[in-house]
């Protein structure tokens, strides 16, 4: 597995771009995360082509705002096949077939709609209301035979993500977990709540101001890990 982020900012981050990962994964180039700032990043990065899978942590603008515009562009302007929408819930489908119908009028169209449950390796964990009030969201875990990546999304109690991670058997786990360093951030998990679940696991935080991280916190920032930015 090889993960590459796109993006490492939250919504208001626009200088950091909206946090997005191009992960190599059984096969697959799958993209995590399409918001309002990844199209135009991947056509600079000339990354654009590879893409061939998508998966989403849910649906708010900075993680699937530019959606479809790639969509439409994979089809009209590289005229390639139909990527693949990897979808956790029929319902998390529906939402976003209604979020899409709006700009495309027929999602199925652009792009081939499959169930999680089809991929080996894939597990997702729900955390529906775990970042805001009401909202279906997803962290993702992605394994093969020696490593293990989870995925948090957006995610304000990571004891849902990380109770899963411990029923899991044990081996070499990576986390990029949403990092907030400010308290009363409700959406995002503050720094110091990670703290307690980094022995075992190697941990990298992301979604957040790269310039507002204080002095005495312990997890690294993607952004300032070249090997991990696309």
């Amino acid at each position: 597995m090889d993960i590459k982020f796109l993006g490492t900012g939250g919504a208001f981050d626009t200088d950091y771009l909206n946090s997005a990962a191009l992960l190599e994964f059984r096969g697959m180039n799958l993209l995590i995360d399409c918001g309002f700032t990844v199209f135009p990043a991947l056509v600079r990065k000339n990354l654009i082509q590879k893409v061939n899978h998508i998966i989403l942590t849910h649906l708010h603008n900075d993680h699937c705002g530019s959606l479809a515009n790639l969509l439409l562009y994979k089809s009209i302007v590289e005229k390639s096949p139909k990527p693949v929408i990897i979808y956790p819930s029929e319902q998390f489908k529906q939402q976003l077939c209604v979020f899409l119908e709006i700009q495309v009028k027929d999602p199925d169209k652009y792009a081939d709609f499959v169930p999680l449950e089809q991929f080996d390796g894939i597990t997702c964990v729900d955390t529906y209301g775990k970042h805001s009030e009401g909202m279906q969201t997803y962290s993702y875990i992605f394994e093969d035979e020696e490593k293990r990546i989870a995925y948090s999304g957006d995610l304000s109690r990571p004891e849902v993500l990380f109770d899963r991670l411990h029923k899991m058997p044990d081996i070499k786990t990576c986390v990029f977990h949403d990092i907030t360093f400010t308290p009363d951030n409700v959406g995002h998990t503050y720094y110091k709540k990670l703290l307690p679940y980094m022995n075992g696991v190697e941990m990298y935080g992301y979604h957040c101001d790269p310039t507002k991280n204080p002095s005495d916190n312990p997890i690294r920032l993607v952004f300032y890990q070249q090997e991990l930015m696309a």
